[in-house]
């Protein structure tokens, strides 16, 4: 007697939730998933989203959960824009902060500041400057909370053309080149 074959079932994943498309409503951001499914995936876009389909899945309910679901789906709808605005805002009033720290002497240090408000990950970012400027950087903590990462030497100008070219979702606008230099003892 023959073993049966186990085949698995394809599960397709929302690009932009990472949910499976019948779930994205819950995820918050509906409607860029409904984009995202009706460019990549037309055929599951129209059976999940196309008029007949709702229609279809709200007719079993009565007067009032129809428009009580309709009333929760503007709802959610207002709720993931105002989100959006407010992440956009956030993003816009965003500054990075690159400062030139001498240490002694000639020689200095850089610190970058800012970054994580981006969406960056910065352990990733500070082992691409290393790589970039052949020079140790390290992430470390702030007293005041957040994280900066360290490079060694004085690439201020380089760290910043670098975070343009790599990054495009920077705007110039929010870089911020800083001078701090160590105040000398009176002896």
């Amino acid at each position: 007697m023959a073993e049966p074959v186990f085949v698995g079932r394809e599960v397709v994943y929302c690009g932009v939730c990472t949910l499976p498309p019948e779930y994205c409503e819950y995820g918050g951001t509906t409607k860029k998933c409904q984009e995202w499914l009706e460019k990549k995936h037309p055929s599951l876009y129209s059976r999940i989203w196309s008029p007949e389909a709702l229609s279809a899945a709200t007719a079993s309910l009565s007067l009032e959960a129809q428009e009580r679901a309709a009333k929760d789906a503007a709802k959610k709808a207002a709720k993931a824009e105002a989100a959006e605005q407010k992440q956009a805002d956030r993003l816009a009033k965003s500054v990075i902060t690159i400062k030139r720290i001498e240490r002694n002497k000639r020689k200095y240090v850089t610190s970058v500041t800012g970054l994580e408000a981006f969406g960056l990950e910065l352990k990733k970012v500070a082992k691409d400057f290393g790589k970039k400027f052949a020079t140790g950087a390290s992430v470390t903590k702030v007293p005041s909370g957040g994280e900066e990462i360290v490079v060694q030497g004085d690439v201020s100008g380089e760290i910043e053309e670098f975070l343009l070219e790599k990054y495009k979702d920077i705007p110039e606008d929010n870089i911020e080149l800083v001078e701090d230099k160590k105040k000398k003892g009176s002896s």
